[in-house]
C-alpha cells in the first residue's frame, strides 16, 4: 500500500485537512511568528550593547568568545589563545597580568600561582556588606606558595621595581625577599602593610593555582612582627572563606572545566573518534565469523564497561579507597581539607551512573529472549549473504 506522496509531486494538505494539488505552493510566505522575531531582535540589540560595553571598559584580549576559544584550540599559535588558556586556568597579579605569562612585564613565566599580600585585605574582603572585592587585593605571582618561618619572620616583596635594583631571577632565588634592601621609608609603609615588603603570618597552600590562606597564625612570626611596630593583622577564618569563596564560585569552576577539555582535546578526538572508528570496523569482522557469540559478547562488554565506569566515580568522588580528586595541587596536609565544587560534581555523576548500571543490567537481563532472536536473524542475514556471494 503506497503512502502519502506528499512533497514529492507537490501535494500539501490545506488547514481543513484535506489535501491540495497543483504541484506548486504558490501563495505567498510571510513571516508569522512576530512575537519570537521581536525576541530574536531584542537579543542582538542586548548583544550588540553587551560587547560596545565590554569593548570600552575592559581588555579585548580577554573578551573572548567560545568560538574563538575552539579556533585556539586548533591553532594554539596566537598569543590571544595563548593569555586565554592561562587565564582559564591561573589567575591575575594587581597589573592585570596573567600569572604565568612569559610574555607579561616583568616575565611571569613560571610563576603560576596566584599570591595574595596583604592578609587584612583578603580578610576586608570577606566581610559582609563590604565593598572591597577579592579582586582588588593586591595579588602577585609567585613560584610557590610562602609559608612563615619556624624561628623569625618571613617577607614577600612586591616585584622588584623602582628603587630595587634586583633581577626577577635573584629576587625568586632570595624567596621574594628583599626586606633587607629597603629604604627606611620602605621599611614603614611597609610595617604599615602598604608595601612594598609584607610579612608572611599565615601559611598558604596551592588550591588551583591559587595560595588560599590557612587562618592559623604562626605565633613566631606574629610575636616578630608585632616587636617590629607592624599594624593589627586580623586573625579571622574570613581570610580562609573569603580567597576559597572565589576559588569555589560557579564561574571559575566552569573555567577549570573549559581548560580541561582544551587540555585533553587529542584525547578526545583519539578516543571520541578514531579509536571507536577502529572498534567498530573489528566488530564487524568478528560478527562475520562469531555470529552466535558476538550479541552476547556486545552486551557483556557494555555492562562491564558501565560498572568500570561506576566505580571509577566511586573512587575520585571518594566513596571507595582514598584517591579521592583534591582542589589542593602538591603536597597534601592530612590536617587541612579543602572542599571543591567538583567533588559534589563527581558525586552526582556516581549516582546518576549507579542508575544507569542498575537500568543496564535489569535491561540486560529482561531482553535475553530478543538477544536469541537477535543471533538467528545474524545468522540468517550472513547466510544469505553468503549465498548471494
Amino acid at each position: 500500500m503506497r503512502g502519502p506522496l506528499g512533497a514529492v509531486i507537490g501535494r500539501y494538505p490545506s488547514s481543513d485537512g484535506s489535501t491540495q494539488v497543483g504541484g506548486i505552493i504558490r501563495h505567498n510566505r510571510k513571516c508569522r511568528d512576530v512575537a519570537f522575531l521581536v525576541i530574536f531582535i531584542a537579543f542582538w540589540v542586548a548583544m550588540i550593547v553587551n560587547s560596545s560595553f565590554g569593548f570600552n571598559k575592559g581588555n579585548p584580549l580577554r573578551q573572548v568568545s567560545f568560538l574563538a576559544l575552539f579556533i585556539n584550540i586548533l591553532t594554539s599559535k596566537t598569543q590571544m589563545g595563548y593569555l586565554y588558556f592561562l587565564w582559564l586556568t591561573y589567575g591575575l597579579d594587581y597589573k592585570g597580568n596573567v600569572c604565568g605569562d612569559r610574555h607579561a612585564h616583568p616575565g611571569l613565566r613560571e610563576l603560576e600561582l596566584t599570591y595574595w599580600l596583604n592578609s587584612n585585605q583578603v580578610y576586608l574582603s570577606g566581610l559582609k556588606n563590604s565593598q572591597f572585592k577579592l579582586a582588588n587585593a593586591r595579588s602577585i605571582c609567585l613560584l610557590d606558595c610562602p609559608i612563615p618561618s619556624e624561628d623569625g619572620l618571613n617577607w614577600v616583596c612586591d616585584y622588584p621595581e623602582g628603587e630595587i635594583r634586583l633581577s626577577v631571577d635573584d629576587w625568586i632565588d632570595r624567596n621574594y625577599d628583599y626586606f633587607e634592601f629597603l629604604t627606611p621609608e620602605m621599611r614603614n609603609t611597609s610595617l604599615q602593610l602598604q608595601g612594598p615588603c609584607y610579612p608572611v603570618i599565615f601559611p598558604s597552600v596551592n588550591v588551583y593555582w591559587r595560595c588560599q590562606y590557612v587562618a592559623r597564625a604562626s605565633n613566631v612570626s606574629m610575636r616578630h612582627w608585632q616587636q617590629m611596630g607592624g599594624v593589627n593583622i586580623n586573625e579571622d577564618i574570613i581570610i580562609d572563606k573569603s580567597i576559597h569563596r572565589s576559588i569555589n564560585a560557579r564561574s571559575s569552576v566552569l573555567k577549570r572545566y573549559v581548560a580541561d577539555i582544551e587540555k585533553s582535546w587529542p584525547v578526545l578526538i583519539v578516543c571520541g573518534g578514531l579509536l571507536p572508528l577502529f572498534v567498530s570496523v573489528i566488530w564487524l569482522l568478528l560478527i562475520r565469523h562469531f555470529v552466535a557469540a558476538m550479541p552476547w559478547i556486545t552486551v557483556a562488554l557494555f555492562n562491564i564497561l558501565i560498572i568500570a565506569v561506576t566505580m571509577f566515580y566511586y573512587l575520585k568522588a571518594g566513596w571507595i579507597g582514598n584517591d579521592a580528586i583534591s582542589p589542593i595541587i602538591g603536597a597534601l596536609d592530612p590536617y587541612y581539607h579543602v572542599f571543591g565544587r567538583e567533588l559534589n560534581h563527581l558525586r552526582a555523576a556516581a549516582v546518576l551512573m549507579t542508575f544507569i548500571m542498575v537500568v543496564s543490567i535489569l535491561t540486560s537481563i529482561a531482553i535475553v529472549h530478543r538477544i536469541l532472536m537477535a543471533t538467528s536473524v545474524l545468522k540468517a542475514s550472513i547466510y544469505l549473504t553468503q549465498t548471494k556471494i
